[in-house]
């Protein structure tokens, strides 16, 4: 019999472990933050888990002090609370701005999720086991990682707990309050990310919601092309990069003979053919370059300048674009083009571009006109 149907039961195998694999990846180290708010929120999460984990140890010192008769195990406990007094702050010493970008964000919680984790254990272990009531900073834990974690996360660091705890103190005389402790560890990892998804997804509609009003805010309602908000953003963005050795130019482009299509056609007809010279204006450059509608029948392009597309063949472009598009109602476009030098304002710079714009359309528009700095 060939062993052909095998090989490619473990190929099919293999390849349908990749996605699994690379989806739990993507689950456990979900990025952080993407924007200077939600890492300060991040910061302030990691702070807080510093005065936590001061007091949790501070109680462990209160708690030894105060029960405790003077032993071997006694003095354990004292230095490892001590420790962690002492070390925990460190982390405030870290890059944590930079991390929660990345993926340093979710090891760091990783990382110290597991230590806090053995510290609690073997101090468990260390005043009498499964009888101390030191296993209760697991609770303590678990809490704090539901906040920090995806659902994944607190999934996958609740079961190793659990699991390390049920390893490390109960067994194996496992007894009926021991199964009822490990039960509820169980129950309360369960609850933990529940709340975590929960989180996460009111966060994720959070961001959808900023970024769909962010979209509205800088996007022309009629053409769906930038408008002048956006385009003045960027303006000012290329005028930096201007300084930086990356040449760019503006064209304004005013069209000709406008009015008498909303005169004739009415303004139904006004609005479909602004929107087609949005599109077309669009179909004239790159990807890179920038094409929106300041206002009315105004339109706006913001381009790079390089060596496969000179200022004055990407106005060209603009100008015929137009022509093209409204041939059927005679409308054409006055260009006016302005190249952006180092240190320009905005207003001068559109100033320019709008005398250039002017000049071609008192010289009989259809044409272009260039004005430098």
């Amino acid at each position: 019999m060939s062993e052909d149907p095998a090989a490619d039961r473990r190929a099919v195998g293999g390849a349908s472990s990749g996605p699994a694999l690379a989806g739990l990846r993507a689950g456990l180290y979900r990025t952080l933050a993407r924007d200077d708010a939600r890492v300060a929120y991040w910061v302030r999460h990691v702070r807080i888990g510093v005065l936590v984990t001061e007091l949790a140890a501070a109680a462990v010192i209160g708690y030894v002090l105060l029960t405790a008769e003077p032993t071997r195990e006694t003095a354990a406990l004292l230095a490892l609370a001590g420790i962690v007094v002492v070390c925990t702050p460190a982390v405030l010493l870290l890059p944590l701005r930079a991390m929660m970008r990345d993926w340093r964000g979710p090891t760091l919680f990783y990382g110290w999720t597991l230590a806090t984790a053995v510290v609690v254990i073997t101090a468990t272990r260390l005043d009498g086991g499964a009888t101390s009531p030191l296993d209760a900073l697991l609770f303590l834990t678990l809490t704090y990682l539901a906040v920090a974690y995806p659902p994944q996360g607190v999934v996958a660091m609740g079961t190793l707990m659990t699991v390390a705890y049920l390893l490390l103190v109960e067994l194996p005389g496992l007894t009926t309050g021991g199964l009822f402790f490990v039960a509820v560890m169980g129950i309360f990892t369960i609850v933990c990310a529940m709340s975590s998804a929960n989180s996460w997804a009111g966060y994720d509609r959070q961001v959808l919601l900023i970024s769909a009003q962010e979209a509205l805010a800088s996007t022309d309602a009629l053409t769906g092309i930038p408008n002048r908000r956006l385009f003045l953003e960027r303006l000012a963005g290329a005028v930096r990069a201007a300084g930086q050795g990356h040449p760019a130019v503006v064209c304004l482009v005013d069209l000709d003979g406008f009015k008498a299509v909303n005169d004739t056609g009415g303004h139904a007809a006004g609005d479909a053919l602004l929107t087609a010279i949005g599109s077309a204006l669009g179909g004239a450059v790159r990807e890179t370059d920038t094409v929106a509608r300041l206002g009315g029948d105004e339109f706006a392009v913001l381009a790079a300048v390089t060596d496969d597309l000179s200022p004055a063949l990407l106005a060209e472009r603009l100008r015929a674009a137009v022509a093209a598009t409204g041939a059927r109602y005679g409308v054409t476009a006055s260009v006016g083009l302005a190249a952006i030098e180092p240190g320009d304002a905005v207003e001068e710079l559109l100033h320019r571009a709008d005398v250039a714009m002017y000049r071609a359309k008192t010289g009989g528009g259809d044409r272009v006109s260039a004005r430098g700095g």
